[in-house]
C-alpha cells in the first residue's frame, strides 16, 4: 500500500540538524534534553533514579507556587513550521494540564527583550497521547518556546516544517543534493515499518540500524521505494547508497530514477507518475554494511530535482547521497 508523506514536513527540532535545548525552568525528574530525542519514547518498568521514577522525556517537579514551566529550543536550521506534535506518551497522571508554543527569529543571544510570537494558544493535554496541532503562522523561526501549565512531563516535542533555503552561490562546488541540511525532503514511500524514510537524508553516518530507512519483509514479487525532492536542483555526478549497520537485512539490489519538474504539483501526482521517470542508475547489486559509490553515466547532463530509489525486494538503507553541482 502506498504511503504519502508531505514533502515539506521534516522535524526541525532534530538534534541531527543541530537543534538543542538552551534553557529550561526545571527538569528535576527527567532531563529536558530528552524531549528532542528522535527515537520513540520508551517506558522502563520499575526503574528509578535518585529523583524518582525514570521517565523518557522532560519532567518538572510539582509546582507549589504560581507560574508555569517552560523550555527553549534553538533550532539547528531556521525554518517555517507547519505542524507540531506534543507527545505525552507514558505520562499518565503527571502530564501538564495545558501547553502553548511561542517562537522567535533571532541571530543574537536571547534576553528579556526578545520578542516572542505565540504560534499555538493554550491547548488541553491528555495522558499518554500524541497531540498534533497545525501552525498557521508561516514566518521563519530560529527558536521555539514550549510552555506547560502548571508543571509535569512531556515525552517529545516534534516541530514539523521546512528548512529555510538561503540563496547561495555554490559555483562549481559539489554538494550533497539529498542532504536534509541542504533542504532535501521525502515526498512519499510505500513502507517504513522499521525505520523512518526521513533518516536516509540525515547528515553523517547512521548511529545504528534504527537510524536508517527499513521496510518490512515483503514476501512477494513486489519491491519497495521512496521519493526524494532534492534540496537544490542540480546535475548529479555521483550516487552513494550506504547500507551501514544493515548486515542481514540489506536490499539485494537497488535502482534510481530521476526527473526534473519545473513547476509545483501535488505529491500525489508526483508519486503516481514516478514509475515512468528516466533511469539514473540501473539495477545494481548491494552488499552488507557498505558504502556503494556509483558514477552517473546515464543522465550526466540532465537537470534533476527529484529522485526515486527502488530497493529489491525489501530491506534497509542507512543513507543515500547524491553529489552534484547546483544549477538554476
Amino acid at each position: 500500500m502506498k504511503k504519502f508523506i508531505n514533502g515539506k514536513m521534516i522535524n526541525l527540532a532534530e538534534p541531527r540538524l543541530g537543534s538543542k535545548v538552551i534553557f529550561k525552568t526545571d527538569d528535576f525528574f527527567a532531563s529536558a534534553n530528552r524531549i528532542i530525542n528522535p527515537d520513540p519514547p520508551i517506558f522502563k518498568e520499575g526503574v528509578f533514579d535518585k529523583h524518582g521514577k525514570w521517565m523518557d522525556g522532560w519532567e518538572t517537579r510539582r509546582r507549589r507556587r504560581k507560574g508555569f514551566d517552560y523550555l527553549i529550543i534553538k533550532l539547528g536550521r531556521p525554518g517555517k513550521i507547519f505542524n507540531v506534535d506534543i507527545d505525552t506518551s507514558h505520562f499518565n497522571g503527571n502530564q501538564p494540564t495545558y501547553a502553548s508554543l511561542e517562537a522567535c527569529h533571532s541571530n543574537k543571544k536571547l534576553n528579556v527583550k526578545t520578542r516572542w510570537i505565540k504560534i499555538l494558544n493554550k491547548k488541553k493535554l491528555k495522558p499518554n497521547k500524541n497531540h498534533n496541532f497545525k501552525i498557521k503562522n508561516k514566518s521563519i523561526f530560529t527558536h521555539i518556546k514550549l510552555n506547560i501549565f502548571p508543571d509535569g512531563g512531556v515525552a517529545r516535542l516534534r516541530v514539523y516544517g521546512e528548512v529555510e533555503i538561503k540563496k547561495i552561490n555554490f559555483g562549481n562546488k559539489l554538494i550533497n543534493l539529498t542532504s536534509v541540511l541542504n533542504g532535501a525532503s521525502i515526498i512519499g514511500c510505500n513502507n517504513e515499518h522499521f525505520g523512518k524514510a526521513e533518516n536516509i537524508l540525515a547528515p553523517g553516518k547512521g548511529k545504528n540500524m534504527g537510524d536508517g530507512w527499513e521496510t518490512r519483509r515483503s514476501r512477494g514479487k513486489n519491491f519497495d521505494w521512496l521519493i526524494i525532492k532534492l534540496g537544490r536542483t542540480g546535475i548529479i555526478n555521483k550516487i552513494e547508497i550506504d547500507t551501514h549497520h544493515f548486515k542481514g537485512n540489506y536490499p539485494d539490489r537497488c535502482s534510481v530514477q530521476a526527473t526534473y519538474i519545473p513547476k509545483k504539483i501535488s505529491n500525489y501526482i508526483i508519486v503516481k507518475k514516478s514509475n515512468r521517470w528516466r533511469s539514473l542508475l540501473n539495477k545494481a547489486q548491494l552488499n552488507a554494511n557498505k558504502k556503494h559509490s556509483f558514477k552517473n553515466k546515464i543522465m550526466k547532463k540532465n537537470k534533476i530535482n527529484y529522485i526515486r530509489i527502488n530497493i529489491y525486494p525489501d530491506g534497509g538503507i542507512s543513507r543515500i547521497r547524491t553529489f552534484g553541482k547546483v544549477i538554476k
